[in-house]
C-alpha cells in the first residue's frame, strides 16, 4: 500500500450525503483491495507456472492484503476544516508507513470550492506535515470523460421524450458553461434550482414541443435536500401538465459504477 486516500465532498446539515460519501468510501476501499489482490495474484500466479489458485490459497492471500486507508472529508459545514481532516489522515497514514495522501474532490463543477477553497486547505495542510508526507490534490470528479455516459444512461432515446439536466446553478460568470456543454452533449435543455432557467421553463419548451413524457436526471452527487425538493417540485408541475409524464431521474449516488470512476482517476495520475 503506497497511498492513503481522502475523498472530499462538499459538506451538508443532512445526515444523508455524508452517510453515502462513508459507504462510496467503503466501496472503493473493496475495489482497491480486490485490485491489489488481483495483482498479487497474477504475480504468484506466473511465478509457479500456473493461473490457478485454491479457494484456501485466496482466502489466505486476502487476508494478507493491507486494507487501504480511504477516509472522507467535507469542506464546509463541518467542525474540522479540510485542512485539518489532512493532516489527521497524514498522521495516520504516517504510522503505517504510507508517505503519500492523495485528495479528490468529488465535486461535479469546477468551481470555486474547486479552483481556490479546496487548494488554499491543501496548502495549509502541507505546511503543518512538512517533507514527510506527499500530498497530492486529483483532478476533480467531474472531469471524468465518462460521467456524461452515466447520465446518459437514465434518458431514454425516443423522439417523444423530452431531456432536462437540472443542476444547483451558479452566479459567477461562466459557472454553468459545463452545465450547458453537458446538457447540450446528451440533447438535454438544462434548469438550476437556484437560478434561472428554473426547472418549469424547459418543461414548458417541450410542451411545447409535443413530448409524450420528459425525463429530468438532477446532476448531484448524492440524495439530499435540494434533491428532494427537486422531486417535490417534480409532482407538482405533474399537477399543472397532466397529458405529459414527468420522470425524475437519480443523482449518481454511492455506487460499484462510480467508485470504479474514482479509482480511474487515481490511476490515470499515478507517478
Amino acid at each position: 500500500m503506497t497511498s492513503a486516500y481522502l475523498l472530499v465532498i462538499h459538506g451538508s446539515r443532512a445526515l444523508r450525503p455524508q452517510i453515502a460519501a462513508e459507504r462510496l468510501a467503503y466501496i472503493v476501499k473493496q475495489q482497491l483491495s480486490l485490485r491489489q489482490l488481483m495483482r498479487i495474484s497474477r504475480s504468484l500466479s506466473t511465478k509457479n507456472g500456473t493461473v490457478e489458485t485454491s479457494v484456501r490459497g485466496s482466502t489466505a492471500l486476502l487476508q494478507s492484503v493491507p486494507s487501504p486507508l480511504i477516509e472522507t472529508a467535507s469542506l464546509e459545514l463541518t467542525s474540522v476544516s479540510l485542512s485539518q481532516r489532512i493532516q489527521q489522515l497524514g498522521e495516520k497514514a504516517k504510522i503505517q508507513g504510507i508517505q503519500n495522501l492523495k485528495i479528490i474532490p468529488l465535486f461535479l463543477l469546477p468551481g470555486v470550492h474547486v479552483r481556490e477553497d479546496i487548494p488554499e486547505e491543501v496548502a495549509i495542510a502541507r505546511q503543518h506535515l512538512g517533507k514527510t508526507m506527499n500530498l497530492e490534490l486529483m483532478p476533480y470528479l467531474g472531469s471524468h470523460c465518462r460521467l456524461t455516459f452515466f447520465l446518459s444512461r437514465q434518458f431514454e432515446e425516443a423522439a417523444t421524450v423530452g431531456k432536462i439536466l437540472i443542476a444547483h446553478g451558479s452566479r459567477y460568470g461562466g459557472g454553468n458553461q459545463p452545465i450547458e456543454s453537458i446538457a447540450h452533449h446528451l440533447q438535454a435543455l438544462p434548469a438550476y434550482w437556484s437560478i434561472s432557467p428554473s426547472l418549469i421553463n424547459p418543461v414548458n419548451i417541450l410542451v411545447r414541443e409535443g413530448k409524450k413524457s420528459i425525463t429530468i436526471v438532477p446532476y448531484f452527487l448524492f440524495a439530499g435536500r435540494i434533491t428532494t425538493a427537486i422531486a417535490q417540485q417534480v409532482k407538482q408541475l405533474q399537477l399543472t401538465v397532466p397529458q405529459i409524464k414527468l420522470k425524475m431521474g437519480s443523482p449518481l449516488g454511492a455506487t460499484p459504477e462510480l467508485a470504479r470512476l474514482i479509482i480511474e482517476i487515481i490511476q490515470a495520475n499515478l507517478g
